[in-house]
């Protein structure tokens, strides 16, 4: 087995994929101390030969910030079983199952063929431990000889199978979902910051939701769209090269999010949000930044899921939590 091949293995082993999932929360929660202690820290230094008014100002911006993060990484890290629920979709599998089917296979392997120590060694460790990346290519180059091997090598760590034309929406549905919730939460946090600081939330709040679209369409949505539209053409054109389904779909994710989205969020603001929340407001035009170019790295999700990898999908609460955060601050450039 080629060394690219081997790593993407070393990447799925479902007991990996299940223990970064379940230590999500905990990364996260861990996230959010760190950045509240740094800001406290940042917030102790700028106190320093400030006016008691300045003082003030900068002591509720701490507060509102921490708090509309909290809310919006409260979000991320149940916007899984939510999403899950909505749209039917089986969640990552925990732990303890997926250790009792490794030990299983495993089991079954060992007592009906016969294997060298190195491999009986790596079997017995892939029950309860996470398989090195030399681990994987040692027992997939020996079990890879035959085709009771393989069969079984693809079985403990399963080969990433490409969505069908007939399941490509309900996994868009599931991601957009998913994008949704922090979204959401996050605009919530930061209204009921506004409420506890006493700001007027009513006047900030055309610039929560009409950043919150943004972040939801240009960022998540739309990107999800143009990535299965593409999957639908290449399927369409008979194309079952994953190479070419990554790139089409990259491409449909310019098109549409990178491209598109900017242009369809600043219009629902400017047309819809703006009137009837706030019609004295001006709504200032949001524009891509560099910042949101690296908040299409989520879109690398859309893709490998699309693409049948699940190696990344628990990272997704931390990516979404960041436009979760930049919506419920209205940050508009």
């Amino acid at each position: 087995m080629n060394s690219i091949k081997a790593f993407g293995k070393f990447l799925d082993q479902p007991v990996l994929i299940s223990k970064l999932d379940n230590a999500m929360p905990k990364l996260m929660t861990a996230g959010v101390i760190f950045k509240t202690a740094h800001d406290a820290f940042i917030l102790n230094k700028n106190l320093k030969n400030k006016t008691d008014e300045e003082k003030s100002n900068l002591k509720k911006k701490f507060f509102k910030n921490t708090l509309t993060l909290a809310c919006a990484v409260a979000g991320a890290v149940n916007a899984p079983k939510i999403a899950g629920f909505i749209t039917k979709r089986e969640p990552i599998p925990k732990l303890n199952k997926v250790k009792q089917q490794t030990t299983q296979l495993a089991d079954e392997f060992l007592l009906l063929h016969k294997t060298d120590k190195d491999t009986a060694n790596i079997l017995n460790k892939a029950k309860e431990k996470i398989l090195s990346y030399t681990d994987v290519k040692n027992l997939s180059d020996k079990l890879s000889k035959s085709d009771s091997g393989r069969e079984f090598l693809n079985k403990l760590i399963p080969e990433p199978e490409n969505v069908k034309s007939k399941d490509i929406f309900s996994e868009i549905g599931y991601l957009s979902v998913y994008g949704a919730i922090p979204v959401a939460t996050g605009i919530a946090g930061g209204v009921a910051s506004d409420i506890v600081s006493k700001d007027d939330y009513k006047k900030n709040l055309p610039d929560k939701i009409s950043e919150g679209i943004y972040q939801y369409l240009a960022n998540i949505f739309l990107c999800n769209i143009g990535a299965g539209g593409a999957l639908a053409i290449l399927e369409k054109m008979k194309i079952t090269s994953k190479l070419a389904r990554a790139l089409g779909m990259t491409a449909g994710i310019i098109l549409t999010g990178v491209i598109g989205g900017s242009k369809i969020a600043n219009m629902i603001s400017k047309k819809i949000v703006n009137p009837i929340i706030s019609p004295n407001k001006k709504i200032k035009e949001r524009k891509p930044e560099p910042i949101d170019m690296c908040m299409h790295t989520d879109d690398i999700a859309t893709v490998s899921v699309l693409s049948g990898l699940k190696w990344i999908e628990p990272a997704l609460p931390v990516l979404y939590s960041v436009s979760g955060y930049k919506a419920g601050t209205g940050y508009r450039n």
